[in-house]
């Protein structure tokens, strides 16, 4: 098998997407539909985008005509802004075969030798995609619910219900079966799947001798259901010239999700400990009394991102009555939740937190905590703001026994 590395870069990410594009395009008239004009770059690299903006993959395995490595780069980098995308996820070129079936099982073991290639005890429990190049203009929200679902039930497949009524032929052309339209799916790509299973099952597939049309139909056969999740009528294959719109289609018609979160937290100050905030130690004579290092700020706002993505809070990840957790390092706290929320597709808008804190004066470190903040969460520093006030020599703030920190996100998908 020939693999040929584009870029390799390692990512947080676990789930893998192989594109197959290693037809010849027959329909086209000779021209590889793949490598057409479309928007600002091909077929293939618009396909690439529409991926990459929606979900943050470990890596990409194209499978693509033998000798072809140097017209599928130009085809991909032909759009400027495939290279700022690709920047956590490794892409990778490998020779297709002379079916999809082939391309699809080649590709899959060229996705297990770049895994074994960074880690030699890889874990088999990540999701890949399996996607056609010809079909550039999925969305996001069948990227995101397909991964999903492939991730509760093991393997799924966007789908859409016919329109026109639906009847079997024989081979004389007479109807032989009506149909019922409400019990049939028009299915589309990507399919997500378990990748061991998969892999297992594409070689018994190519054990068998069966030509088999698509990896629900081997999944099906060696290992289960597919779970079937809404296609889109806009993610449609490209096959004849006429296929390509002149102008891209509204592919981001479904509205965004938006999520919006609020942290809080308080800890006494006492002597004896760091002022840690924001990942960052403010010089003082006290510091934050708590289970872990105390960074009060980065505690509520990793609750705040929890609570926005609906996944729990900071104590049903860290229990305070866990000693492993004892002055653990606030910075890895956040990192680890912050990981775990990526992968479900969550992307920071901005975050806007507030402190209340009687001293030492915060304006000094604003900068460098925002900073410190922005590079645990990997976003630009104008995406992040933090503020103070103090207690005006009132209460526990005021008196500097205690800092409390109210905390804000907005996050997308």
């Amino acid at each position: 098998m020939k693999m040929m590395m584009t870029k390799i870069l390692k990512t947080k990410s676990s789930a893998s997407l192989i594109i197959v594009a290693a037809g010849n395009s027959t329909r086209m008239g000779g021209k590889k539909k793949e490598y057409l004009p479309l928007n600002s770059g091909t077929v293939l690299s618009q396909c690439i985008s529409s991926f990459l903006e929606a979900y943050s993959f470990k890596n990409i395995v194209i499978a693509i005509p033998a000798g072809g490595q140097k017209d599928a780069e130009n085809a991909i980098f032909s759009d400027s802004s495939i290279k700022p995308l690709l920047k956590d996820t490794a892409l990778i070129l490998t020779e297709g075969g002379k079916t999809r079936q082939e391309s699809v099982f080649k590709a899959l073991q060229t996705v297990r030798l770049q895994r074994e290639s960074e880690c030699k005890n890889v874990k088999d429990d990540f999701i890949v995609l399996i996607h056609d190049g010809a079909r550039p203009f999925v969305t996001k929200k069948i990227i995101t619910d397909t991964i999903e679902a492939a991730e509760e039930y093991g393997a799924s497949v966007p789908a859409l219900q016919p329109v026109d009524t639906q009847k079997e032929k024989d081979e004389n052309g007479f109807i032989s079966r009506h149909l019922t339209r409400e019990n049939l799916a028009a299915v589309q790509t990507p399919q997500g799947f378990l990748f061991s299973r998969l892999l297992d099952a594409h070689k018994k597939a190519a054990e068998d001798g069966k030509n088999y049309t698509d990896d629900t139909e081997i999944w099906g056969k060696y290992c289960g259901k597919v779970k079937i999740v809404d296609g889109d009528s806009i993610n449609k294959k490209i096959t004849y010239p006429s296929d390509i719109p002149q102008q891209k289609p509204d592919v981001k018609k479904e509205s965004k999700m938006l999520r919006t979160g609020l942290g809080y937290d308080l800890h006494k100050l006492v002597e004896g400990r760091k002022l840690m905030l924001g990942g960052i130690e403010i010089p003082f004579e006290k510091g934050e009394d708590g289970h872990s290092d105390g960074d009060v700020l980065l505690h509520a706002l990793t609750d705040a991102l929890l609570g926005a993505s609906g996944m729990g809070d900071i104590g049903s990840f860290f229990p305070p009555e866990d000693q492993k957790w004892k002055d653990a390092d606030s910075k890895m706290l956040l990192k680890t939740v912050w990981n775990k929320i990526t992968e479900k597709g969550w992307k920071l808008e901005n975050a806007d937190c507030v402190i209340a804190l009687e001293k030492p004066k915060f304006i000094p470190y604003r900068q460098k905590v925002i900073e410190s903040i922005a590079t645990i969460l990997e976003v630009q520093s104008d995406q992040i703001f933090v503020k103070a006030k103090t207690g005006e020599k009132m209460g526990k703030i005021g008196r500097s026994e205690a800092i409390e920190v109210w905390a804000t996100c907005l996050l997308s998908k």
